[in-house]
């Protein structure tokens, strides 16, 4: 059976002002909204194995969460570690527009420690949650010990931490390395901004290093994509250009009535990578992950998420 690993950070929100109207709300979130989303795209053949680090006081919680979904591999664990669980308070101060606060202490991998866990793995979904999962000499290690596909969402990379653990948008260090180590990466358009001033040329910095597909959210807007040539579908990786031109297309989502914005863009972001791997096209992927990002958005928090995003009925 065809594994796929799963490397970011269990979160547990606060979240304020996502619905005016009710109180603030605890829940798991994070990795949690992706692993959701792989759990109803992914192909049937296929199991989830996460590599995720997760504090010690929410270790038993955590364990239960695992169970909620059935496509994680049957002994994957999380891996408990001596200190306080990443926490984040999330204040919206619009439906686009949200101030998060980061405490705890979950540290990220090493190379020694993350080796013998990718070793027998298919491919790779990276979501920087904290930021901190990977450094980057750790990110240059796991490229070169791993041969498999990586598919990268670099959100909290271009995060800065504050003092009092607020996140600020920054300019992200050592980019064009960065964009070595991956074959698909993702990103929004905030975050592509902080890269340069012109998007063309950060896409075809992009694909200069390696990068096969870049896609980059837009919010209601939908994703637009830069695709290397000859690359259309997961297996083109690592074939050389076909003399075809740079694809490029905004894809627009399905209009929704969105009720809460979090953890879209992991949820798009796993249901791409899972249908890539189904074997689709780079549209019928993006054109998927757009869907289930959409029905996301009319769904609050991640307890419920598989069955929303089946199309089950959930419990409020």
């Amino acid at each position: 059976m065809p594994r796929l690993g799963v490397i970011g950070s269990l979160v547990w929100d606060e979240i304020h002002g996502r619905d005016p109207l009710r109180a603030p709300v605890e829940e798991w979130g994070g990795i949690a909204y992706a692993l959701a989303a792989l759990d109803v795209a992914l192909p049937e053949d296929w199991e989830v194995v996460p590599i995720i680090k997760v504090g010690r006081d929410m270790a038993p919680e955590a364990a239960e969460l695992l169970r909620t979904f059935r496509r994680i591999a049957p002994s994957a664990r999380c891996v408990e570690v001596p200190a306080a669980n990443n926490r984040v308070v999330l204040r919206y101060e619009s439906a686009d527009r949200r101030c998060e606060q980061l405490t705890g202490g979950v540290p990220g991998w090493k190379w020694p420690e993350l080796g013998p866990l990718v070793a027998d793995l298919d491919a790779l979904y990276v979501n920087f949650i904290s930021g901190f999962e990977l450094c980057l000499f750790t990110a240059e290690s796991l490229r070169r010990g791993f041969t498999g596909p990586i598919y990268a969402d670099l959100h909290s990379l271009f995060l800065g931490l504050g003092p009092d653990g607020i996140r600020m948008l920054r300019p992200l260090p050592n980019a064009p390395a960065w964009f070595t180590f991956f074959d698909v990466v993702q990103v929004n358009e905030e975050e592509l901004a902080m890269l340069g001033g012109d998007p063309l040329a950060i896409a075809a910095d992009a694909l200069g290093a390696g990068v096969s597909l870049l896609n980059v959210t837009v919010g209601a807007g939908g994703v637009i994509y830069v695709a290397r040539p000859g690359f259309a579908r997961l297996s083109d990786r690592g074939t050389p250009e076909d003399g075809s031109p740079v694809r490029t297309a905004r894809i627009p989502p399905p209009h929704t009535d969105a009720v809460d914005p979090t953890g879209c863009g992991d949820v798009f972001g796993a249901t791409c990578c899972a249908r890539l791997l189904a074997g689709d096209t780079v549209t019928a992927a993006l054109d998927a992950a757009n869907r289930a990002g959409a029905r996301n958005a009319t769904f609050r928090g991640a307890r419920g998420l598989t069955q929303h995003l089946r199309g089950e009925l959930v419990e409020a």
